[in-house]
């Protein structure tokens, strides 16, 4: 089966001693792109790296996740922003809103996520979207919703930046399904990870079933999200494979066709200069 890891950040420190291995037995596992994102300004500049020692990697996101909101100042951002210039970096992110841990006020996850979403209009490259809400609550997914409205996704204005493109991805999905089905109105892609198996998540198994094929992904999150039978000190891109065999399961699809479409949707979210 073909396979993609549309989220892993290999530049965190839990890879720091055998990053060359763990690339490798992805590869014999099947997977065909990984995408590195960073979590702030020196997880980014990471990430940079790192392809540079890998060129096979698929891409870098840059950008500020919510808990690094309150702690990255202007002189950060803006060298955030040059790095979004970079051809290697195909996404913003990963950024979004986590109302569940709350390491950063709402206050400035807010602010946090408007420069971020921001920065991806004027680039043209999506939003790598975290969010998080407290267990049986959803009031993060609606204030994204809310935030993606009023930076005009799903308008003209993201349509000219994007073309048919997703302006945006739903990393390691979570939510009700209204909620999937409000941002695939606004154009988004849906990645699920191994966040998928957890108590609590169950939604995932009928959202996964509505999103088109071109704008379905799949990833590990790793080092974290680990799906059953991954070791659960250290996720891996290899084990992407059992989330993408559960999609295929919950789709009714052979596993085959489904690698396809995943390698298809990710060449066509995540557009790197030839």
């Amino acid at each position: 089966m073909r396979l993609v890891d549309s989220h892993c950040h290999l530049q965190a420190e839990p890879f720091a001693a055998d990053v060359a291995e763990v690339i490798a037995a992805a590869g014999r596992a099947g997977v065909e792109r990984i995408l590195v994102p960073g979590w702030d300004e020196p997880s980014s500049v990471a990430a940079l790296a790192l392809i540079d020692r890998f060129p096979g990697l698929a891409g870098v996101a840059v950008g500020v996740h919510p808990h690094a909101a309150a702690e990255t100042d202007p002189a950060a951002w803006a060298r955030i922003g040059v790095l979004a210039a970079d051809p290697r970096v195909v996404a913003i992110g990963e950024t979004g809103l986590d109302f569940d841990r709350m390491f950063s006020p709402a206050a400035a996850q807010l602010e946090n996520l408007r420069r971020n979403l921001a920065l991806t209009l004027a680039t043209g490259k999506p939003a790598i979207l975290h969010c998080r809400s407290r267990a049986g609550e959803r009031d993060a997914q609606d204030a994204l919703l809310a935030e993606l409205a009023a930076a005009g996704f799903g308008t003209p204005a993201a349509r000219a930046a994007f073309g048919d493109r997703p302006p945006a991805i739903l990393h390691s999905v979570s939510g009700p399904v209204d909620y999937v089905e409000a941002a695939l109105a606004l154009g988004c892609a849906v990645s699920v990870s191994g966040l998928a198996f957890r108590r609590g998540e169950e939604a995932t198994a009928d959202s996964v079933r509505l999103v088109p094929p071109d704008r379905l992904l799949v990833e590990t999150d790793a080092p974290y999200l680990s799906p059953p039978g991954a070791p659960r000190r250290r996720n891996e891109p290899a084990w992407v494979a059992v989330t993408a065999r559960w999609v295929a399961e919950r789709r009714d699809e052979n596993y085959e066709a489904l690698g396809i479409a995943l390698v298809a949707a990710f060449d066509a979210t995540f557009q790197r200069p030839s």
